[in-house]
């Protein structure tokens, strides 16, 4: 696999071209080309027809994995951080649950993904969203500062998993949960497999062995660790989505 820095221009390249063209990558994994596709990918991952009403156009290109605010129990007036926020889908979501006395924070390394989320927020009038440039490995935000970090599909592109849960650990106040789809490794992959770029923005090749995974979260310091739904992800022979929660 390329180094941590090639990876990193490899995601922000992709995910860019995909926020300015609202298109798929090519790889048929956690991308799609068109709303109507979205909306379907959405609705088999668990979004309610009502949740996908409550975003607004354009937010949803269905690069999820999971649906991580199904689990969330997200109350008025909670601090909610998304990591990889993307065009906002999730933040959007998170924000209708916080309402006005809460907030929500999105976290973003792409530029396109930021302008398209910042207008996405205007589009729908959401005033307690705020959407931050930032690498996940190294969040823009305080300690212990945050009720909720949610994260879908974006925690297996970075690199350095364990910095990424033990800034989530950090940010989080004392009895804050982290809700998170993602994907994990049932098997090893083959090594022509690891250094295929589509595999890596299809959220496979840069992805970790479950245990290794859950591993990491516990030595971060999160406990209570649970999985929700677990289904098979693209290349089902290797890789399979999980939704899980864990507390601090």
């Amino acid at each position: 696999m390329s180094s941590p820095r090639d990876i990193k221009k490899i995601v922000k390249q992709s995910y860019g071209n995909i926020a300015k063209t609202s298109g798929c990558c090519g790889s048929k994994s956690c991308c799609s080309n068109a709303n109507q596709t979205a909306q379907l990918q959405s609705g088999q991952m668990g979004y309610s027809q009502d949740e996908m009403k409550q975003a607004p156009d354009g937010s949803n290109l269905g690069l999820g994995c999971g649906n991580p605010v199904a689990i969330a129990s997200l109350k008025p007036g909670e601090v909610v951080l998304d990591l990889g926020s993307g065009a906002g889908f999730d933040a959007f979501l998170a924000a209708s649950r916080v309402g006005n006395t809460g907030k929500v924070i999105g976290v973003d390394m792409t530029d396109e993904m930021l302008e398209k989320a910042r207008e996405n927020a205007k589009k729908g009038g959401f005033t307690n969203v705020e959407f931050r440039k930032g690498d996940i490995e190294h969040l823009p935000v305080e300690d212990s500062s945050v009720n909720v970090v949610i994260s879908n599909c974006v925690i297996n592109l970075a690199p350095n998993k364990e910095k990424v849960f033990k800034e989530a650990y950090r940010v989080l106040k004392t009895g804050g949960r982290l809700m998170v789809s993602d994907v994990v490794l049932i098997k090893p992959l083959p090594d022509e497999l690891k250094d295929d770029k589509d595999l890596l923005i299809g959220c496979v090749s840069g992805a970790i062995l479950k245990q290794d995974y859950l591993r990491l979260l516990v030595s971060a310091g999160f406990s209570n660790l649970t999985i929700h739904k677990e289904i098979p992800a693209f290349l089902p022979e290797y890789a399979s989505s999980i939704t899980f929660s864990a507390v601090k």
